[in-house]
């Protein structure tokens, strides 16, 4: 395509201005995506795509509707301008639809997040990062099969335009690598894996590093014991403690809040956390698997503080649902080429605490370590939190035997109320949390 992206959404805004919008933006989003697998040196997988899809919202008075395409083909700009508008002139008024009124006027891009990575992986690459991985793996004593190990790479090119003035455009890279083994054989079998995706190739750890780590981990886990059923402390290790601060991303999000089904709709500006714990989304933070310039809306985004010593200080809102509220949106919207924006949090970290994860659980005379989660059963209105785990327990404050097939049930409220972090903090994902210890938590065992 010679034409100038930019230019073509401009015109197809335009378009719809024309059609009968009062007003309209426009997202356009090009992906490419390149991945091997391989399983036991054979390679299983090879996959390459590039697609383009296009998203034309408009408004006709307090009327909304979305249209999309898989093509920005200037040819077809009337059509989905002129069915775009049909479409929002028959839906139900929305009095508070609209564009963001706190978007950024002219051009955005990522400067400064350092977001686009140049290097390019070949096939043969990403062949040679998930071989690399996957023999590691094998080479732990104990491992019996492989699960498979991958290499990916990932590049996307997001446009943003609306007919108040905005416009904005970046591009993303993504490189990763994962690893997955089996250990034991017929019913006594575990499996563990590792995985590592970054901005940049050269932030991606070493693919030999990824697979003994995953082999190591699922020979740890053989053997299970099923722990007693009671009261215990528990130990999350930083693979699942992100959970908790995805529990309050969902908590904290304007659309719970303005519809009332949120445990925490009554508690800002209250005491949620310990004094000394304190949730940031940085959405700037560069290099970072979440970050962004500017939000689905085109409103710039910013550094924000959700819980600041132990306090409760703002919720997540996109226009719409700061609207219902009577509030100001924070520059959080998400959006596909589909629907409409919603509030999402990119780069969300715990601060992390003074202690070592062996200082964490150094007075743990019994309890549980947990490096897995598994289902879900998260209730938004009350808090009511139980979810199966694995992992290991600890004994006299040090990992003893690992335990399988138990549940880990409490209360959010609760839960966020005890929470004791480690300073083991380290930024590998979008989400990311030390080690974390919440005591008195209900463990049903055998």
């Amino acid at each position: 395509m010679s034409a100038n992206p930019l230019d073509l959404i401009a015109a197809l805004i335009t378009r719809a201005r024309a059609a009968g919008a009062d007003a309209a933006d426009a997202i356009y989003v090009n992906r490419v995506a390149h991945g091997v697998q391989v399983r036991n040196g054979c390679t299983e997988d090879l996959e390459r795509s590039e697609t383009c899809d296009l998203g034309l919202r408009v408004f006709v008075g307090q009327r909304a509707a979305i249209v999309s395409a898989t093509a920005l083909d200037p040819e077809r700009f009337d059509t989905l301008a002129a069915r775009a508008v049909a479409m929002a002139r028959v839906v139900p008024e929305d009095r508070f639809a609209g564009l963001c009124e706190q978007a950024q006027h002219g051009f955005v891009d990522a400067a400064g997040l350092d977001l686009f990575d140049p290097a390019t992986p070949t096939t043969t690459d990403l062949m040679a990062r998930a071989r690399t991985a996957e023999e590691a793996a094998l080479a732990v004593a104990g491992v019996s099969n492989s699960n498979g190990a991958s290499a990916s790479f990932g590049l996307s090119d997001i446009i943003l335009m609306t007919s108040a003035g905005f416009s904005g455009r970046y591009a993303r890279t993504s490189h990763s690598v994962s690893a997955s083994v089996v250990a034991g054989s017929g019913t006594h079998m575990q499996r563990d894996y590792d995985y590592h995706s970054t901005v940049y190739l050269a932030d991606l750890e070493d693919a030999a590093l990824i697979g003994r780590r995953a082999g190591e981990r699922t020979v740890a886990r053989l053997n299970p014991v099923r722990p007693r059923t009671g009261r215990l402390p528990i130990v999350l290790d930083p693979r699942v403690s992100t959970s908790l601060l995805g529990h309050l991303s969902g908590a904290i999000n304007g659309i719970s809040i303005a519809r009332g089904t949120s445990f925490l709709k009554e508690k800002m500006g209250q005491q949620i956390m310990p004094a000394n714990i304190t949730i940031i989304d940085d959405p700037r933070r560069v290099r970072g698997p979440g970050a962004r310039p500017f939000d689905g809306e085109g409103m710039l985004t910013s550094t924000r503080t959700l819980v600041e010593n132990g306090v409760l200080k703002t919720w997540a809102l996109d226009s719409r649902s700061a609207r219902q509220l009577g509030l100001t949106p924070t520059g959080c919207a998400s959006r596909g080429t589909s629907g409409p924006p919603a509030p999402s949090l990119g780069n969300m970290h715990m601060q992390p605490g003074t202690l070592t994860p062996t200082e964490l659980m150094r007075d743990i005379g019994e309890g549980i370590y947990v490096t897995e989660m598994m289902g879900s059963a998260i209730n938004g209105i009350t808090g009511d939190y139980s979810r199966g785990a694995a992992g290991f327990m600890i004994r006299g404050g040090v990992l003893a035997e690992p335990v399988a097939e138990l549940t880990v049930a409490g209360n959010l409220n609760d839960m966020f109320a005890r929470l004791v972090p480690a300073n083991d903090l380290t930024f590998r994902q979008s989400t990311n949390a030390p080690t974390i210890r919440i005591d008195d938590m209900v463990i049903a065992g055998a």
